[in-house]
């Protein structure tokens, strides 16, 4: 039996249709994708930059206290109990983690020259 041309047969309407629809799909996959990918790279973007606002704010508070502590070692000893009440008051910042090592030796040596 020979096919008449013109319109296809119903199996033919049934492939395109699912061709059609197959590319159609993953055309919308393709622009998820994309999507997700920009809006992790933005979400990746937005951290980092709160991250590095967060440090700025605790370096300046950081800053604020040693400056403070600074100050507070210019000021001349008046007598052994003054000495004595600073070096307590460096000893409780350094156990809780205000002052490194460092910082706390520096401010140490400060006092008791």
């Amino acid at each position: 039996m020979r096919r008449r041309g013109g319109r296809p047969g119903l199996v033919g309407t049934m492939a395109r249709t699912a061709v059609v629809a197959g590319t159609a799909t993953a055309v919308a996959g393709g622009v998820h994708n994309r999507q997700n990918a920009r809006a992790q790279a933005n979400y990746q973007e937005q951290a980092a930059q709160d991250a590095a606002f967060e440090s700025q704010a605790q370096v300046a508070e950081l800053q604020q206290q040693m400056a403070q502590m600074q100050q507070a070692s210019a000021a001349p000893a008046g007598g052994g109990d003054d000495l004595t009440t600073k070096l307590k008051s460096l000893a409780e910042l350094h156990a809780s983690g205000v002052l490194s090592d460092e910082e706390f030796a520096e401010a140490k040596a400060k006092l008791l020259t």
